[in-house]
Order: C-alpha cells, then structure tokens, then sequence
C-alpha cells in the first residue's frame, strides 16, 4: 500500500487544453464579438473568468474525499431534477435559440443539465457500489436506476436539449456496465430503445432535416447544412500546418458562433493538421489516464466514478469532432476545456477535481468488479471478474 499524489497526466493535460481553448476562444470569437458586441475581448474576458472559477472549483473538489462527495449523491439527484423540472416553467426557464435549458442569474445564466450530469455519475457509482449483486436481475435490478435515467432524459427532452440526452444516457450505461450489468439485458432493451429513438427523431422536420443534410451537407449548404460545409471549408483550407493563429477566414461570420460548437474547425484551420491530431492526442492522453485513475482506484465507488467522469469527456470530445467533421448528424455539443461556456467549463473542471482526489488513493492491485450469477438451484457463484482496464 502506497500513497500517491495526484495523477500528474491528467492535471497536465487539463491545464494545457484550457490554456489552448482560451487561446483559441479569443482567436475565434474576436471579430464576431467586435461586430456583435462592440468588444473583440468579450468572449475572452468571460473565458478567463468561469476559468480561473472552474481551476478554483477543481483545486478544492481534488482535495475533498470523493466518498464525502458521493455520500450526498442522493441529494444532489434530486436538487438536479428539481431543477430541471423548475426551467422548462415559463417565467423561470429562460428560452434561447428556441431551447429552454437556462436559468437567467441577470450577471450570467445557469445550465442545469450541466450539473445533472455529475449528479448522475455520483448517483449511480455511489448506489451501485452498494448494491451491484442486483444488476444480475432485470427488473429488480437494472430498470430501477434506468427509470432514474429515464426520468432525467425525459426533463431534458422537452428543453429540448437531445445531445444532453445521449450524452448522459451513453455515460449511464457505461457505469452500469461496468458495475456488472449483463449484455444480454441491453441487448434486449435495443429493440425498444431504438424505435423510441427513431420516432422522436421522426416527430420534429427540423431533426429530419438534419439526418438528410448528414447524408449530403453540400446539398442542404443554405440551411441545415450551411454550418456542417463552412466547418468543412475551414478544416480543408488548414492544410498541414494551417493559416496561422488568429487568421481564419471562416471565422469571420461564415461559420456561426466559431467559439462554441465548431471551434475545432477553427483550430483545424489556423493551425492546421498538426493542430488538429495535438489536441485529439492529448485527450487520447487525458482518457489513458482516467482509465488507469478507475484501474487503481481503492474501492469499486471511486473506480466507477473515475469511468464515469472519464467517460463524459471522452465522448463529449468524440461527438464534437465527429460533428464537425460531418462524421455524424449535427448535434449541440461543446468541445470540452475548449469551447466557450460558463457553467459546462466549471462543472467539468470540477469534476476533473473529484477525478484528481480518486487518483490519490491508495491501492496495491488493480480493483476488479466481481460479477456473480446464480446456478440452476439458486446459488449464487462467481462467473467473472471485469477489470475496468479491460473495457
């Protein structure tokens, strides 16, 4: 038994993909804030601020006992739907862009989704390392915490808010694979899963629109696609090594809103192919390590936390450059340390902070989720044992 500081890789990589984003936030966001806003340092100045919050928020979560953390889990679920019923009410939910996700605070605006994400995975971790013994049953086991996730997709639906919903839905099921749910009882849940799926995305033109400007961006270029082809502009037009740091063309109201969703074609365009593959390394580094955090995790609490935060910002990362690179349909979701935003650059970099505190644990061996089964008189027996570094 050893004691270990924080996870020097993970707190590297953060530091260094904040620094960027902030460069490139500016860099992105100048002459659209000149034009909009009468101040080419606007998004700058508000980047810096939540920030220089989010590393506070980080340095002090890192050195608070994620079992603390976890232990008030259960409430925090419940604030987290309290308030996410409370923003779709007139008068209290603030609509943007024809979404109502946002609480109006007058000096800025507060996202709720943001936060139910952490509650979700300290929820699950926290009551499955409890009772994990109940995954091997379907509806005993596995539909209760899937009603919880059910209930939480079904508030973000009617912001609506769907990249939320995958995103948490997908982060779920890891975590409860992980803690020993069976294949074959997500195999099952498919079926069902998927005609549920295509109906909503069948029940509004706009979703619609979306897959068929997928299928061919160039055709839909005025519409559905304008913001799929200038994202596509903008990386060809790259290169190897890129216009050069704060030259984008298509920066400059081609592309709407280049310092949120699509700031990776920016970065792709001012720095080129080199760029591009520095920043997809580095949150290549970022999961490794998150990965090895879960690994060496002391208990199996900490290591299905350490998945669960690993996991949001992979895929996060991964659903954002697959959008701008028209990999698949487009959906609203934000590059992580990179993309401009208040309360989702906080609320990651608070949870980077409770990943960091998992990575000062203490553990000889790597932890290892027991999975048990019953045999045919009811007994139960051991059937496996799933290391998280073998996911």
């Amino acid at each position: 038994m050893r004691k270990r500081e924080y996870d020097f890789w993970i707190l590297f990589t953060v530091l260094v993909m904040l620094a960027m984003g902030t460069v490139m936030v500016f860099s992105a966001s100048s002459y659209s804030a000149q034009h909009y806003q009468n101040n080419k340092y606007h998004f700058l100045i508000r980047q810096l601020l939540w920030g220089t919050i989010g590393v506070i928020s980080m340095l002090i979560f890192s050195n608070i006992d994620y079992h603390r953390i976890a232990t008030s889990s259960p409430i925090l679920m419940i604030i987290s739907t309290v308030m996410l019923g409370l923003v779709l009410i007139p008068g209290i939910g603030t609509v943007i862009n024809e979404s109502r996700r946002w609480f109006d605070l007058k000096i800025t605006t507060f996202q709720p989704s943001e936060f139910t994400k952490i509650a979700i995975i300290l929820f699950l971790s926290f009551s499955l390392s409890k009772n994990s013994d109940r995954l091997n049953y379907f509806f005993t086991g596995l539909v209760p915490y899937l009603l919880v996730v059910g209930v939480t997709a079904g508030l973000l639906y009617f912001e609506p808010h769907m990249s939320a919903i995958i995103l948490i839905t997908l982060v779920s099921v890891i975590i409860l694979f992980c803690a020993g749910a069976k294949i074959r009882h997500f195999i099952a849940l498919a079926v069902p899963v998927g005609i549920v799926g295509w109906e909503l995305i069948m029940s509004k033109p706009y979703r619609v629109d979306r897959i068929m400007a997928f299928m061919d961006p160039f055709k839909y270029s005025q519409d559905e696609g304008f913001q799929v082809v200038n994202s596509l502009y903008a990386i060809a037009s790259g290169s190897v090594f890129g216009r050069g740091l704060g030259r984008s063309l298509q920066k400059n109201l081609y592309l709407p809103e280049p310092h949120n969703d699509f700031i990776f074609a920016i970065l792709a365009e001012e720095l080129g192919f080199v760029g591009a593959v520095t920043v997809i390394i580095l949150f290549m580094l970022f999961i490794w390590r998150g990965i090895k955090v879960a690994m060496n995790a002391a208990d199996m609490m900490g290591s299905l936390i350490a998945i669960g935060i690993t996991s949001l910002i992979a895929l996060e990362a991964i659903i954002n450059i697959a959008v701008v690179t028209s990999t698949i349909p487009t959906t609203g979701m934000p590059l992580p340390f990179f993309s401009a935003g208040g309360t989702s650059t906080v609320f990651l970099l608070t949870s980077v902070g409770i990943l960091l505190n998992i990575s000062k644990g203490t553990s000889s061996t790597n932890f290892s989720i027991v999975r048990n089964d019953r045999d045919d008189n009811g007994k139960k027996r051991n059937i496996s044992s799933r290391k998280v570094g073998e996911l």
